[in-house]
């Protein structure tokens, strides 16, 4: 795992935190992140794009930040989920400092899965399908 990068904010901050980066994004590309399911495709699109332009991470690094923030807020509007900051064990496990709480008490990494999704690709990746298995709802259509 990679070290947690400090620079992240904190639970508290989180809900802000992809809002500006929603409205810093939408505002240049008009793009349809509303916080519903479907535009974690959008998501999957936008990180598959930074990955097709060679991009190296540190370069991006903001970009993911702001796109794992965008996915756990999908969680905590659709799915009940809740942000929480990770304790020493969960951050060097997670390599992150932040994730979230899902109604059944199990805990996820959205950031971690969207830096997942830039290094590895592919569909099992997926910030959509990552959704949709949390949620327990994967195989079935999502209205």
């Amino acid at each position: 795992m990679s070290p947690v990068d400090e620079r992240t904010p904190r639970a508290r901050e989180m809900r802000l935190y992809a809002a500006a980066f929603v409205t810093r994004v939408t505002a240049r590309n008009r793009l349809p992140l509303d916080y519903s399911v479907a535009s974690l495709r959008i998501v999957d699109f936008l990180i598959d794009g930074l990955r097709r332009g060679d991009a190296d991470r540190e370069r991006v690094r903001e970009t993911l930040s702001g796109l794992g923030a965008y996915v756990g807020e999908v969680l905590v509007r659709r799915a009940g989920a809740v942000w929480m900051d990770f304790d020493a064990d969960q951050c060097a496990y997670f390599g992150q400092p932040v994730g979230v709480r899902m109604p059944d008490g199990r805990v996820w990494n959205p950031l971690g899965k969207v830096h997942n999704r830039f290094d590895v690709g592919g569909p099992e990746e997926s910030l959509e399908i990552f959704y949709l298995t949390l949620h327990g709802r994967a195989g079935r259509a999502v209205a």
